[in-house]
């Protein structure tokens, strides 16, 4: 369909000419379209807002911890407190094949008041101790530096990780702090990295932000912890379904403490895979309600549309007789009207995307802390233009009806009429 230049200018005079009704249904275009796009964005600027509280979690991670039995089991009483040791780690690789990476946690005994210290800055971090392996199951946000390796791990180097708190507690200032010293109590440790992970809602034993993470070996050493584990972190091979495994997890872990493999209390293994497919779950149904609700009113919009274009199709029967009387053709009406339809739902569903994308990216400023984005609360590009395409298919459809009317009328009825 083809608009010349005078074709155009007799739209803009039309809808100049009823602007108030242009613009009344120019609104409901304009408001459908930014409903919709708002929507997506804020509904993917929720989305991973909910995911930080996972931040850095592999979906196929499981968490094992001792505690208390709750079961009796050969000989030995319910109740009992019992603890895991650095071979349950080797047993965990062997029997369970599945697994691709097994990283042992050891903490700083508690009651124990430990305190670090760089210059006059002061602060009381969580310490833990693990392998590099930790970085492929819970993945460290490293702001400055890198994590620990193998070669901090053999020679026992005195190096650490410091979490985000305990990097604004201590260098008020800012600035790269890796190569610099902090006292922890009375023992010297070289900054080589600086984890921003927040963890969120969801952490183990402790935020990862007020932790201070030492190489295994050394966390041993430095706070007689012998061969102990406090926590296992575990990742399963790709494409692995993790539910499947955790039984014989705890039972391997179980059987080799003499532990009841089917006491859950005694043994607990933690599976956030369960929880990524609630938020999964959770959010296809976000989706679909966005998509309903922001095509419902678009729809709405394009009625709208439709109708005030069937009552300027009425007040023009006279016009529009006349010109049949001269000589214009069906296909000449048909395109007029239909053209000012798409003019109208394209101008303002145009103007929607733009407000809208104004609003999300205000919002996705005010959630920006150190230059990192917190949360993105913007539509895809081709989400967008997917919407402008279905506002112009809208305002073709919206103008149908009045121009099947246009076109029915005869030069007779409208000179009638008048």
């Amino acid at each position: 369909m083809r608009i010349d230049l005078d074709s155009y200018q007799e739209i803009i005079d039309t809808l100049t000419r009823n602007k108030s009704r242009s613009l009344l249904t120019g609104f409901g275009v304009f408001w459908g379209v930014f409903m919709l796009v708002a929507l997506i964005g804020g509904g993917q600027g929720l989305k991973e807002m909910l995911n930080k509280n996972f931040d850095g979690f592999a979906t196929n991670t499981v968490i094992v911890w001792s505690q208390q039995t709750g079961k009796a089991y050969k000989g030995f009483r319910k109740g009992r407190w019992w603890s895991m040791d650095y071979k349950d780690i080797e047993r965990l690789k062997q029997r369970v094949p599945e697994l691709d990476v097994v990283s042992p946690i050891v903490y700083a005994p508690w009651g124990r008041s430990n305190t670090a210290y760089y210059g006059d800055q002061k602060t009381t971090p969580r310490i833990q101790g693990t392998t590099p392996d930790y970085a492929e199951a819970i993945a460290p946000k490293m702001y400055y530096g890198r994590f620990i390796n193998e070669m901090d791990m053999r020679e026992r180097r005195k190096v650490c990780v410091i979490g985000k708190k305990i990097y604004k507690d201590l260098f008020k200032g800012g600035g790269d702090p890796c190569g610099k010293n902090i006292r922890i109590d009375s023992t010297y440790y070289e900054i080589i990295g600086v984890d921003y992970n927040a963890s969120g809602a969801m952490n183990i034993n402790g935020r990862a932000e007020e932790k201070i993470t030492l190489p295994l070996t050394l966390m041993q050493q430095t706070f007689n912890r012998g061969n102990q584990v406090d926590m296992v972190v575990a990742t399963g091979r790709k494409g692995v379904v993790m539910s499947s495994i955790t039984g014989r997890i705890r039972e391997t872990i179980a059987r080799a403490h003499y532990v009841d493999p089917t006491d859950e209390q005694g043994t607990m293994v933690f599976n956030t895979e369960v929880l990524f497919q609630l938020l999964d779950n959770l959010f296809r149904g976000v989706n679909f309600l966005i998509w309903l609700v922001g095509l419902g009113t678009l729809l709405a919009g394009a009625i709208g549309v439709s109708n005030i274009m069937m009552v300027t199709v009425k007040e023009r029967t006279t016009e529009i007789g006349i010109r049949r009387a001269i000589g214009a053709t069906p296909k000449m009406i048909l395109s007029q009207i239909i053209s000012e339809s798409i003019v109208l739902t394209l101008v303002a569903g145009m103007s929607g995307i733009l407000f809208a994308v104004a609003i999300l990216q205000m919002l996705e400023m005010g959630n920006t802390e150190d230059g990192i984005v917190q949360a993105h609360f913007q539509c895809g590009f081709w989400t967008a233009v997917s919407a402008a395409l279905v506002v112009a298919a809208m305002g073709v459809l919206a103008g149908l009806a009045p121009a099947a009317r246009a076109m029915s009328i005869k030069p007779v009825d409208a000179m009638r009429d008048e």
